[in-house]
C-alpha cells in the first residue's frame, strides 16, 4: 500500500510539472517573444524546466529520481533581463536564479555605430573561440565551457570592429564574475572561474585578475567560412603563502562553416595555468596539474592544462510544419586531453558527446539531448565516490570529472529542456 500510494505521488508530481509547462504555454502565447518595452528599455527574461534521465544512482522511495521510477522534473532557472538602446547607447543587465542560488549574469553599458565599432564595459561575454557559446549546439555546450574559455563573464571592458572581411575582438578583465548567493563561499556564478575554495589537499589560493584577450575572424566567402584565432593571458594572483603568483594562457585556433543549413564549427584550443603551489606543513606539495574551478555553487578542481579538440555539426529544418519555426539537430563532440598525474596516478581523458536537437516555436526553446561522457559529473554519477577515504587526498576522488577522472567510466543523460524566454 504505501508504495502504491509513493508511486501515486510521483505520478502526481509528474502531472504537476506538465501542468505547469502547459499552462504557462497558454499565459504566454508563442508570438509574444521579445520582450516589453519600455521607451529605449526592454524588460524580458526566460523560465526552464529539465525532464532527466540517465545514469543516477537511486533509491527505494519509489518517488521521481533522475535514474529511476521514470526520471524526474527539475526547476532549471528564472531569469529576468533589462536591454537598453538608444541612439548607439547600449546596455544590458541579467540576474538568474537557480535551485538554492542565484547571482548576477550580465551587466554591462556600451556604445556601437559604423565608424566607430562596438565597446562594453562592465560585466561581459569574454571574446575566445568559434562562437559566444564555443563550437557547440545543445544545451550542455562543450568541454571548452567546463574549463573556462566559451560563454565566460569577467568585469572588463571589450572592443569589437569589422574592417571589411576581418573582425577584431580585443578585451582586458579586471576579475572575474562576482559570487553571488549560495552555499558556496567562492562558486555562486555562472562561468567556470578559478576560485579560492579548498577542495580536499588542492588549495582554493587562486584568482584570476587583470586579462587580455585577442579574437581574429577572417571571412572567406569562397569556403563559405569564417577562420579565426584566439588568444588569452591572465594573471593567477596567489591570495596566501600556500603558492607563488603565476600566469595563465590559452590559445586556440577555430573556425566556422554554413552550407544551406547546415553548420560545422571546428576548434582546437591548448590551455596552461602555470600552478605553483607550496609545501606544506607536512612538507608534501599538492600536485601542480590541478586548480580549482567553481560554478553553479559548487567547486572542485580541473586539469591545469589541458590540449580541447571540438567539433559541433548542426541542421537546421525552418518550418517544418506550421506551427513550428524550426528544428536543429545536432552532434557535438570534444575531449579535454590531459598529461596530468597526482599520487603517481596519471589523470584520465574527459570526453563528452551530445546528439540531440532544438525545437522553436516563438518564444519557445525547447532541448531534447542525449548526453554521453567519460569525465563530466553533469552526465550520470554512477559509481561516483566524491570522499577522500582513507588518506584525505584528492588522490582517493572517485569521479567522473575534468581532473583525474577516476571513475572514468561511459555515463548517459537524457534531457528535455523546456524554456520560454519573454
Amino acid at each position: 500500500m504505501g508504495y502504491a500510494m509513493t508511486r501515486i505521488q510521483s505520478i502526481a508530481v509528474k502531472t504537476t510539472w506538465m501542468f505547469f509547462i502547459v499552462a504557462t504555454a497558454a499565459m504566454f502565447p508563442a508570438k509574444s517573444l521579445g520582450g516589453i518595452p519600455l521607451g529605449p528599455f526592454t524588460i524580458g527574461g526566460a523560465v526552464r524546466v529539465n525532464y532527466i534521465y540517465g545514469d543516477y544512482t537511486g533509491d527505494a522511495t519509489g518517488a521521481p529520481q533522475r535514474g529511476k521510477n521514470g526520471g524526474n522534473f527539475e526547476f532549471d532557472i528564472f531569469r529576468i533581463n533589462l536591454d537598453f538602446s538608444h541612439e548607439g547607447w547600449l546596455g544590458k543587465t541579467e540576474y538568474r536564479f537557480y535551485d538554492g542560488y542565484n547571482f548576477l549574469h550580465t551587466a554591462w553599458v556600451g556604445y556601437e555605430s559604423k565608424k566607430f565599432g562596438r565597446i562594453e564595459a562592465g560585466l561581459n561575454r569574454v571574446p575566445f573561440g568559434a562562437g559566444p557559446y564555443g563550437p557547440s549546439n545543445s544545451y550542455f555546450f562543450d568541454q571548452h565551457y567546463y574549463v573556462g574559455l566559451s560563454d565566460h563573464m569577467k568585469l572588463g571592458a571589450k572592443y569589437t570592429r569589422t574592417f571589411d572581411h576581418l573582425t577584431l575582438d580585443a578585451a582586458y578583465y579586471v576579475c572575474d564574475m562576482i559570487n553571488g548567493n549560495g552555499g558556496t563561499s567562492e562558486s555562486a556564478r555562472y562561468s567556470f572561474a578559478v576560485v579560492p575554495e579548498t577542495v580536499a589537499d588542492i588549495p582554493g589560493v587562486y584568482e584570476e585578475t587583470h586579462q587580455a584577450n585577442l579574437r581574429l575572424v577572417y571571412s572567406i566567402k569562397k569556403l563559405l567560412s569564417d577562420v579565426g584565432v584566439s588568444a588569452q593571458w591572465s594573471y593567477l594572483n596567489a591570495k596566501d603563502a600556500r603558492a607563488g603568483s603565476s600566469n595563465a594562457w590559452a590559445l586556440s585556433v577555430h573556425s566556422k562553416t554554413v552550407w544551406n543549413n547546415f553548420t560545422l564549427l571546428l576548434q582546437l584550443t591548448a590551455y596552461d595555468y602555470d600552478v605553483d603551489y607550496r609545501l606544506t606543513p607536512a612538507g608534501m606539495a599538492p600536485t601542480n596539474d590541478l586548480i580549482v574551478r567553481g560554478a553553479y555553487d559548487f567547486a572542485w578542481p580541473a586539469a591545469s592544462k589541458g590540449l580541447i579538440p571540438a567539433l559541433a555539426l548542426s541542421y537546421t529544418w525552418k518550418q517544418p510544419i506550421k506551427w513550428i519555426d524550426s528544428i536543429t539537430f545536432y552532434n557535438d563532440f570534444s575531449i579535454i586531453l590531459k598529461d596530468g598525474s597526482i599520487a603517481g596516478r596519471k589523470f584520465h581523458d574527459s570526453a563528452l558527446n551530445v546528439t540531440g536537437m532544438a525545437i522553436a516555436r516563438g518564444g519557445w526553446y525547447i532541448y531534447v539531448d542525449y548526453a554521453v561522457s567519460n569525465g563530466n559529473f553533469f552526465i550520470g554519477d554512477r559509481g561516483d565516490n566524491y570522499s577522500f577515504a582513507p588518506s584525505g587526498s584528492f588522490a582517493d576522488a572517485f569521479v567522473g570529472d575534468f581532473g583525474v577522472n577516476g571513475n572514468d567510466t561511459w555515463k548517459g543523460r537524457f534531457n528535455i529542456n523546456f524554456g520560454y524566454y519573454f
